[in-house]
C-alpha cells in the first residue's frame, strides 16, 4: 500500500476501498468507537471519540477492523494494546492528507498511553452495523446513549 496516494481525500477513499475488499464480508458500521475501562470500580467505558451515524471516518474503521479481523457487524470486541498500536501504525500514513481531520488517531494514541500507564484498564472496540441491531454489550449501550436522538429513525 506504500504506492497508494495517502495525501488526498480521493487517495484515502481508494485505500479504504482496497482494504475493505480484503475483509471478508465487510460492511461499514454506522457508528463505532474504541473505549477504555476506567481506573476505578465505575463500570462505565470511556470513549474519547465516537464515530457517529453519518460520519466520514471509514478509513479508520476499516483499518481497525482489519487488525481485529472483524467484518463490521454489530459487536463489542476486546482490543489488546498491540492491536491498537498496529491500528495506529496502519492509519498514521493518512496524516499526509492535511485537508481532513484525523480524530481517531489522536484518540487511539491517548488510549494507548492510558492503557500502558495502567494495565488494569481494558480496551474495547464497539461496532454498530445497524442502529436497530440489539445492543451487544454495556459498552455498546453507553456509546449509543451518547448519540441517541442525533440520528433519524425510520
Amino acid at each position: 500500500m506504500s504506492d497508494m496516494d495517502w495525501s488526498t481525500p480521493e487517495g484515502l477513499a481508494a485505500i479504504r476501498a482496497h482494504l475493505a475488499e480484503r475483509l471478508d464480508g465487510w460492511t461499514p458500521p454506522v457508528a463505532w468507537a474504541v473505549g477504555i475501562t476506567p481506573a476505578t470500580s465505575d463500570p462505565d467505558v470511556q470513549f474519547p471519540h465516537v464515530n457517529l451515524p453519518g460520519g466520514s471516518h471509514g478509513l479508520a474503521a476499516v483499518v481497525l477492523a482489519s487488525v481485529l479481523r472483524h467484518d463490521g457487524a454489530t459487536a463489542t470486541l476486546d482490543v489488546s494494546v498491540d492491536q491498537l498500536q498496529a491500528a495506529v501504525e496502519g492509519l498514521e500514513p493518512a496524516q499526509a492528507c492535511t485537508t481532513v481531520e484525523h480524530p481517531n488517531l489522536g484518540a487511539w494514541r491517548g488510549l494507548l498511553t492510558e492503557a500502558r500507564d495502567n494495565p488494569a484498564r481494558e480496551l474495547v472496540a464497539v461496532f454498530v452495523a445497524d442502529l436497530d441491531d440489539p445492543v451487544s454489550s454495556d459498552a455498546d449501550g453507553e456509546m449509543r446513549a451518547g448519540f441517541e436522538g442525533l440520528h433519524p429513525r425510520a
